[in-house]
């Protein structure tokens, strides 16, 4: 979760000004100062349950999530009125890049923070009932003893929802989740649709 909070803070520092919320550095620092908190107050697992630390993770995600969609209606803006980036193939696809990267990210930490009460929660109980149910929690065959979906899972799902478009082995179970794996699907669809669209239009 760490590594995918800054990989995150890189892809806005690579972003064009024009894509990115608020100043180059707004959103690093205060992604930076959220996990540390987090770090400091939880280290080594995620496994301590706090009102106050599941405060600060929702804050993380909801601020990640934000700027991707930030992000990406503006880069549809400049597609849409013509921005700086748009007239270079190059700039338009590191730009596209950088945005469906960091939205793969933000939305894959939001399930991980939101599926059966986050990740504290999970590592004490797992619910009868998840949100979003794995293969493993589907198909009794495959269900090891105590198995716990973990960031790599949610991070898995957050790309193939991304890149097919739909649920692909993991099926949401609950009106948020089908709602966010909606959004991240549209927004995700309107980033590779125009993009490529304007880039190939800009190499003819």
């Amino acid at each position: 979760m760490a590594a995918a909070v800054v990989a995150s803070a890189v892809l806005t520092l690579l972003l064009p000004d024009d894509l990115r919320l608020g100043p180059r550095w707004a959103l690093p620092l205060a992604e930076g100062l959220l996990l540390v908190a987090l770090i400091s107050g939880d280290p080594g697992r995620i496994s301590r349950r706090s009102t106050v630390l599941r405060s600060v993770a929702v804050a993380l995600v909801v601020v990640l999530v934000g700027s991707a969609i930030w992000s990406t209606i503006q880069l549809i803006d400049d597609l849409i009125h013509g921005g700086h980036e748009t007239n270079s193939a190059n700039a338009l696809l590191l730009a596209g890049g950088s945005v469906w990267s960091s939205t793969v990210l933000a939305f894959s930490l939001l399930y991980f923070e939101l599926d059966s009460g986050g990740p504290a929660a999970r590592a004490h109980h797992m619910p009868p009932t998840p949100a979003l149910a794995f293969p493993q929690q589907l198909s009794p065959e495959l269900n090891a003893p105590h198995w716990r979906p973990h960031y790599i899972d949610y991070l898995y799902l957050g790309f193939t929802n991304s890149t097919a478009l739909s649920p692909t082995d993991v099926m949401p179970l609950v009106p948020w989740a089908k709602s966010v794996m909606t959004l991240q699907s549209v927004l995700s669809l309107m980033i590779l649709g125009l993009v490529v669209a304007r880039a190939v239009n800009v190499l003819a």
